[in-house]
C-alpha cells in the first residue's frame, strides 16, 4: 500500500532521544508502506514553546504523542480533550481534526490496562502506584476500571498519598500489584531502583515497570528474587501507540 499524501507525526518531550515511538513508527511505516509518512522528536526545553511547533509546522502535522513531562502541561494549549483524557486529568496523544483544531486523548491508560489484565487473578484486589505524575494518572484510570483499589506513592506523604518510609509488611502484603510510573531506573541510570521492602515480595505479587529501557529494571530484578512475578512497560507502549494510531485515522 502506497500513500501519497505526505503526513508527519511525532513526540513531544524533553531529553527524549531514547525515545520508543520514532522507533516504533519509523518501523510501521516502513513495514507498511507509508512511503511519504515520517515520525520525528520534538524535544522542546519548555511547554511554551508548544505553540511555536504548531505554528511552524500548520500543513503537514497529523498527530503528536506526549511524553513526559508534558502530559499535564500541555493540557491548557488544546482546543478540545476526549472525556476520559479530561477525568485522567493527563494527555499523551494529540490529533489534528479536520478543523484544524487540536484534540487530546489518554491511550497510555489503555495500554496499561491491555497489557496488565492477562496477570491479573483473584487476590489482585490492592496496587501500590510509585509516582504521582502524568504517567501515573493513567494506570490510576486504568486501576478503576478494573476495580482494584491503590495507594499511591510518593517522595514526601501529601493529602493523596503515603511516603516510601511508611511501606512495610503489613502494606506489601495487602497491596500485591506494585507499579513503578517513576523514572528511577530508565537508562543510563539502570542501577537505581525504587526505596521498597524487597524481601516483602512474594509469589502473589506482580512487579509491574513502566520503564522499558533496560527491559529488567533493578526493580523488577529484585521482584522476582523473590518470586513475583515480573513486566515491563514495552507492551504497553505498543498497545497505546497503535491505539493512537487509531485516533489520528478515524
Amino acid at each position: 500500500m502506497t500513500l501519497n499524501n505526505r503526513k508527519r507525526f511525532g513526540l513531544l518531550g524533553k531529553n527524549i532521544s531514547y525515545s520508543f515511538s520514532k522507533g516504533y513508527f519509523s518501523a510501521k511505516f516502513e513495514q507498511e508502506a507509508y512511503e511519504n509518512y515520517s515520525y520525528e522528536n520534538f524535544d522542546i526545553p519548555e511547554i511554551s514553546l508548544f505553540n511555536t511547533l504548531i505554528k511552524d509546522n500548520p500543513e503537514t502535522l497529523a498527530g503528536i504523542n506526549v511524553t513526559i513531562p508534558y502530559k499535564e502541561a500541555v493540557l491548557p494549549f488544546l482546543d478540545q480533550v476526549s472525556k476520559k483524557a479530561k477525568k485522567i486529568g493527563a494527555v499523551n496523544t494529540i490529533k489534528f481534526t479536520k478543523k484544524g483544531k487540536l484534540k487530546g486523548y489518554n491511550t497510555d491508560y489503555y495500554g496499561f490496562k491491555k497489557s496488565l489484565e492477562p496477570m491479573l487473578e483473584s487476590h489482585h484486589k490492592k496496587a501500590l502506584i510509585l509516582g504521582t505524575g502524568g504517567a501515573s494518572k493513567g494506570v490510576c484510570y486504568a486501576l478503576k476500571e478494573l476495580g482494584i483499589a491503590y495507594t499511591l506513592v510518593s517522595r514526601v506523604q501529601t493529602e493523596n498519598s503515603i511516603g516510601y518510609a511508611a511501606i512495610n509488611s503489613k502494606i506489601m502484603q495487602s497491596h500485591t500489584i506494585i507499579i513503578n510510573a517513576t523514572p528511577v531506573g530508565t537508562s543510563p541510570n539502570i542501577e537505581a531502583y525504587p526505596a521498597l521492602p524487597y524481601a516483602d515480595f512474594s509469589s502473589k505479587h506482580i512487579a509491574y515497570d513502566l520503564i522499558y529501557n533496560p527491559a529488567e529494571t533493578q526493580f523488577l530484578k529484585r521482584a522476582a528474587a523473590e518470586g513475583a512475578q515480573t513486566k515491563n512497560g514495552y507492551d504497553m507502549l505498543v498497545f497505546q501507540a497503535e491505539k493512537a494510531w487509531e485516533i489520528w485515522n478515524k
